[in-house]
């Protein structure tokens, strides 16, 4: 049966055409930012107990909390308006930092609209730099409590920043990665793509000896006072940030890490997508880079 809300009592939404149980209730408000009401999230711990609402990302924010969405973008003026608006549909206290990385496909004229947005901070490279100078200049920037990387593509859903933080609020992990590969309902992509990242993801493995499945993913979230010690370190200027990124992580004491399986739309060259051959060279180079070197 459906619900809503009225002086946090669970009643039946008018209209209601069928039955529906309160896990799938739940579930909806979790992947709509919905749950992110305390009053609502005592309510459900209460209804369905702390077990299920844990496997459904139902779980108490602290207050005062703020999640840095920190997003590099290049030339995706068809794109970035949507990605902001996801970003803030989680229903999360946030704020979100966009480096624009000297666009000039009119993306610039378009996040000059968020300049006063309350949860909006814009920073402009005047020249392209790369992904690597952006996300440096974002997560330096950035001032929240956990910090997370955004694409600004649409090859990634918002939705699932949610159930990234969930291990970092209850204390069983510091560091999250958003896996593309964990799991089998996702986009088949071409064998050279898939390949390429898995032989990246495996020598990663082997050179920092943690069994990641993706490390070439967007998705990578923290504990902020774990990577601002390492942002004055980062040298790579353009996808190698991703390896250097995790290699200097691993390298972090007693950090923890978690993994959790993501969605992603896959887009092709065509569409904007920018990563090539070039960048994969590259990653090998990161690799023995940083694995022998700090």
């Amino acid at each position: 049966m459906n619900f809503s809300f009225e002086d946090n009592v669970p009643r039946p939404a008018e209209g209601d055409a069928g039955c529906e149980s309160l896990a799938a209730w739940a579930a909806r408000c979790a992947a709509s930012g919905s749950a992110s009401d305390p009053d609502r999230v005592e309510l459900l711990h209460r209804l369905l107990g702390e077990d299920l609402c844990r496997h459904l990302g139902v779980y108490r924010i602290p207050s005062g909390f703020l999640l840095s969405v920190v997003i590099p973008v290049y030339n995706e003026v068809r794109t970035i308006d949507r990605v902001i608006e996801r970003v803030r549909d989680t229903g999360l206290p946030l704020e979100i930092v966009l480096v624009d990385d000297g666009s000039s496909d009119g993306t610039a004229d378009v996040l000059r609209r968020y300049v006063d947005a309350d949860d909006c901070r814009v920073i402009v490279h005047e020249r392209n730099r790369g992904k690597g100078v952006a996300l440096k200049t974002g997560l330096a920037a950035a001032k929240g409590d956990v910090i997370v990387i955004q694409d600004a593509d649409m090859e990634y859903d918002p939705r699932d920043i949610r159930l990234l933080l969930q291990p970092i609020l209850e204390d069983r992990a510091d560091v999250v990665y958003g896996s593309r590969f964990s799991h089998n309902d996702r986009p088949v992509s071409p064998l050279w793509h898939q390949g390429a990242n898995q032989l990246i993801t495996f020598l990663t493995v082997m050179a920092s000896g943690y069994r990641f499945t993706d490390v070439e993913t967007c998705y990578k979230m923290f504990r902020a006072e774990l990577v601002k010690d390492i942002v004055p370190t980062l040298r790579e200027k353009r996808f190698g940030i991703e390896i250097e990124l995790t290699l200097k992580l691993t390298r972090k004491r007693n950090a923890r890490f978690h993994e959790r399986p993501i969605h992603y739309a896959r887009r092709s060259y065509a569409q904007g997508k920018k990563i090539g051959w070039r960048d994969g060279i590259s990653a090998l180079r990161c690799i023995l880079r940083y694995s022998l070197f700090r």
